[in-house]
């Protein structure tokens, strides 16, 4: 198969202020903290790799007290120019909702929500052609659901996650290209695993090694794929359906819960 690479609009955030100060999820161990000048070390890497792809790159401005700002994934759901704000469940990342809408508009971007429900943003919001996989069972909640099908103007697919260690959806699922997606099965509730069988019958499954090294959250152009230079299996099995695995170290910023596609929020233009 020929596959073609798609120049991609993207938003993310320097780690300046970076670090594991509390536990919101089981990789976070605030005792062992973080070494922020590697963290920043390792995000430069990636968004020069973006740049290298022929990715358009803009950057928000951190925010003190907001440790994991980074992850600007979680930081809104962006379709067809509408912006869908987030609202985070733990009061530790709240103000990141607000600091990331505030951005958007700064920005020009006129047709911006502010929720009612809470979601984390592409954290638990997968755009895969015309419709929206849409993650819950830890975080987003699920009549969020309901207000981002109306809102984004596309259907939204629920995915019940059931393992605390794959607490979002862009931790367990990437999606590849039109129709195609990598999925770690051992995530799902069992009847979203049937759903996703139904949808994607020749998806590619994460093993356990591939999720335990962030494998699956990745970032894909629909022919580079970047991804955790660790999850080598997975990189070896995207080269054999076409795609060109592009292996990066983010191992600081795993110690949050957070890898390639945490850092990266695809703004879908106006």
């Amino acid at each position: 198969m020929t596959r073609q690479a798609t120049v991609r609009h993207l938003l993310m955030c320097r780690p300046h202020h970076y670090d594991v100060r509390y536990s919101i999820n089981p990789w976070m161990e605030p005792a062992d903290g973080a070494d922020g000048d590697l963290a920043v070390r390792q995000w430069v890497r990636l968004r020069e790799l973006y740049l290298d792809l022929g990715h358009k790159v803009e950057e928000i401005e951190p925010v003190e007290g907001l440790p994991d700002m980074v992850f600007a994934a979680n930081g809104a759901t962006v379709v067809g120019g509408r912006v869908l704000g987030a609202r985070f469940r733990h009061p530790e990342r709240a103000a990141e909702g607000p600091a990331y809408l505030d951005w958007f508009r700064a920005h020009g971007w006129d047709d911006v929500l502010d929720p009612v429900h809470v979601n984390e943003g592409e954290g638990d919001y997968l755009l895969a052609g015309d419709r929206l996989l849409a993650g819950t069972g830890f975080r987003t909640d699920p009549r969020s659901h309901a207000e981002a099908a109306e809102y984004l103007g596309v259907p939204v697919t629920p995915l019940r996650l059931v393992d605390p260690r794959y607490y979002h959806l862009d931790t367990a699922l990437a999606v590849l290209a039109e129709g195609e997606v990598m999925y770690y099965p051992a995530a799902f509730a069992p009847e979203s695993r049937e759903l996703l069988a139904d949808l994607y019958p020749e998806a590619l499954l994460a093993t356990d090694e591939d999720a335990a090294v962030f494998g699956l959250n990745a970032f894909s152009d629909g022919y580079n794929v970047v991804l955790p230079e660790a999850a080598t299996r997975l990189a070896r099995e995207l080269a054999g359906r076409g795609f060109h695995p592009v292996g990066v170290d983010l191992s600081e910023l795993l110690k949050a819960g957070g890898s390639v596609k945490c850092c990266t929020l695809e703004l879908r233009d106006r």
